[in-house]
């Protein structure tokens, strides 16, 4: 068996937690950085744990969706969930349809730590229950992973600012 691999991304933030945690947090916020390069659409954002976070990407006439469901959530410290990375439009688990060995649930545990004026957020992805195949994919592609996370992080800032 693959020894399982963990994805981490740190990041200061210039705003003080509790701004950052409403980034995170409130889909009118939200939908404006994540997925960076789509159209997001947030269809249900229950923040509770057993909640669920429905989440739609569009690119034009093609639509990615996503499931998150919370395991834990200790506003403003930390949001734990179970990321679904692919589901069909009735949010049913599905393979990833451009990468196929791609874990279908990430745990993904993100902590906001107060700094004052600054926030350190550290986000954190795992796979859970994949096969050798879906570790190694994961592993592959975690440099990636950076591109994309670091794109909705620079629109982040800027919500940032105007919600100061």
């Amino acid at each position: 068996m693959t020894k399982t691999v963990e994805y981490v991304l740190e990041r200061v933030f210039k705003a003080p937690r509790e701004m950052v945690w409403r980034a995170w947090t409130d889909p009118n916020l939200l939908h404006r950085w994540y997925g960076p390069g789509a159209e997001t659409i947030i269809h249900k954002f229950d923040l509770e744990v057993g909640g669920e976070w429905l989440n739609e990407m569009k690119w034009g006439e093609n639509s990615m969706f996503q499931k998150v469901v919370f395991q834990e959530v200790d506003a403003p410290r930390k949001m734990v969930w179970h990321h679904y990375a692919s589901t069909d439009e009735n949010w049913n688990s599905r393979p990833h349809p451009m990468m196929p060995d791609w874990p279908p649930v990430l745990l993904t545990t993100v902590t906001f730590e107060d700094r004052g004026a600054e926030t350190r957020v550290h986000l954190s992805q795992i796979p859970m229950d994949a096969t050798d195949a879906q570790i190694a994919s994961f592993a592959e592609k975690m440099s990636g992973m950076d591109k994309g996370w670091g794109s909705g992080y620079t629109i982040l800032d800027k919500v940032l600012l105007e919600i100061a």
